[in-house]
């Protein structure tokens, strides 16, 4: 069940030691959360039996903490605990010494919001104030508004968040995918009450230790060594479903999916082995997070990174979700709803779409040129003949690839500061919230930033007009 709660003010706030600093990170960031609109997709998760849920304003507000101080569960709850602005931040009614929830608790967090509520929450914390809204103008050439009834500038580009795995090799995971059937072999024997058969487990891991500390593996030495890890494996799963078959044994939920996709893998491995490929369908790459799949990117650090793939749009600085998943995709798929979604929430085309080569395909650049919006880089057919036309096409094009770039720094700011390095939750669901809420934090970050440089521009202001008024008193 999920009463409805109302939000608290400043002065609400029971602090026993003085008053609260109103010009706080925190209290100003509680006034910037679209809390209404996440309590509305928060409620959707409940129905209305049982004990009432934490209100959205803890479950939401306690995974932005954690995001923003970049800790663990566990020192979020100390964090809490210590802090009086986090707990005014979280709705807590007077300070405390003990956080209303455990470290437990915030798994259960991650999974109330997924990925709609998410996205819904992310487009709510765009301002939709007077100044941040775009009109269709009639601008001069070259400007982002030199379209007439077009306006605006969309950004796409997509990355990959790699998650908490270890770099995959095939004989690590079917060692692995090997002592997991040895110990549910094990279970099974002592829960049946059956005489444990004959693993040779010694030889199979000396055969492992062989290959792994040797320090160069050559093609032959890897290709025997998977092709043993492989007997092993199929021997094991033979001995369980001989279990299974004469001795009554049933497998509990979380055996039989371990057992489901530790078979999986044996098949692809085994189809590589006979086919000498490196490649499969599907390919499973971690066995306790089974949904991953290798993000090919190319990039100079890593040519293969191992996570959800994220794609994003951002206008005037603020990141929207246009597809997230750990399966591989063009982004340049999402290109058209990116570019549509603009339209129908702003009421006309943008002037430019800045993207990287990946979305300059014949098809898209076609459906732009119809619509009057310019792509990143050359325009379609022949060059023109007129020198300063080549010039100006050119500069237009260096100037747009230098406009990207703030996209590229979206992704380096997340990786660096908000968590998206290295994702941290086992789960897919709970990865799609981590994921989200960094997004969400960035977007915070720059509504701050926008209230910081209006405060500067009227203090300035204000200044020099001070200053102007003190000249004229000593002119007179």
């Amino acid at each position: 069940m999920y009463p409805q709660y109302h939000q608290m003010t400043l002065d609400d706030y029971d602090f026993p030691f003085g008053k609260l600093d109103p010009e706080n990170e925190w209290v100003k960031l509680a006034a910037l959360v679209p809390w209404d609109v996440a309590e509305e997709e928060y409620a959707k998760q409940f129905v209305n039996n049982g004990h009432p849920a934490h209100p959205v304003r803890i479950a939401l507000g306690a995974l932005i903490i954690k995001q923003k101080l970049k800790c663990s569960d566990e020192w979020t709850v100390r964090h809490v605990s210590e802090n009086p602005y986090l707990q005014f931040f979280l709705d807590m009614k007077s300070f405390t010494s003990k956080c209303s929830f455990g470290a437990s608790t915030m798994v259960e967090f991650r999974k109330r919001f997924p990925p709609k509520a998410i996205a819904a929450i992310l487009a709510a914390s765009v301002p939709r104030d007077d100044d941040h809204k775009q009109e269709p103008p009639s601008g001069g050439v070259g400007s982002a508004s030199s379209t007439p009834g077009n306006s605006g500038t969309i950004l796409m580009d997509a990355t990959c968040c790699p998650a908490d795995v270890a770099f995959p090799q095939d004989f690590q995971l079917l060692n692995d995918a090997r002592e997991h059937l040895e110990h549910m072999v094990d279970e099974l024997c002592t829960s049946a009450k059956v005489k444990r058969p004959r693993m040779r487990r010694k030889c199979a891991r000396r055969d492992y230790l062989n290959l792994s500390k040797s320090k160069k593996r050559s093609a032959k030495k890897i290709r025997t060594g998977v092709r043993k890890q492989l007997q092993y494996i199929i021997r094991d799963i033979g001995f369980i479903a001989d279990m299974i078959q004469n001795n009554g044994v049933k497998l509990s939920k979380k055996q039989a999916n371990l057992l489901n996709t530790i078979t999986t893998l044996y098949e692809q491995q085994l189809y590589m082995y006979e086919n000498h490929t490196h490649s499969v369908e599907d390919r499973i790459v971690s066995l306790s997070q089974s949904w991953i799949r290798p993000i090919v990117r190319g990039k100079a650090h890593a040519n293969t990174e191992f996570g959800a793939k994220l794609h994003i749009s951002m206008v005037d600085g603020y990141a929207k979700i246009e597809r997230l998943s750990f399966d591989a995709f063009n982004e340049a798929t999402d290109f058209f709803a990116a570019v549509e979604g603009y339209r129908k929430e702003h009421g006309f085309y943008p002037a430019r779409v800045l993207a990287d080569k990946i979305y300059r395909n014949r098809e898209i650049m076609v459906w732009c040129k119809e619509r009057n919006i310019q792509m990143t880089g050359p325009v379609l057919g022949r060059p023109p003949k007129n020198q300063d036309k080549r010039r100006e096409a050119r500069r237009q094009e260096y100037q747009d690839i230098c406009d990207r770039n703030i996209v590229e720094g979206e992704f380096g700011v997340g990786k660096r500061s908000y968590g998206l390095n290295r994702i941290m939750a086992h789960l897919p669901e709970t990865s799609f919230c981590v994921i989200g809420i960094a997004l969400l934090c960035m977007n915070f970050a720059k509504s701050l930033r926008r209230l910081l440089r209006t405060f500067i521009q009227i203090w300035g202001y204000l200044f020099d007009l001070n200053q102007n008024e003190n000249f004229w008193v000593v002119a007179e």
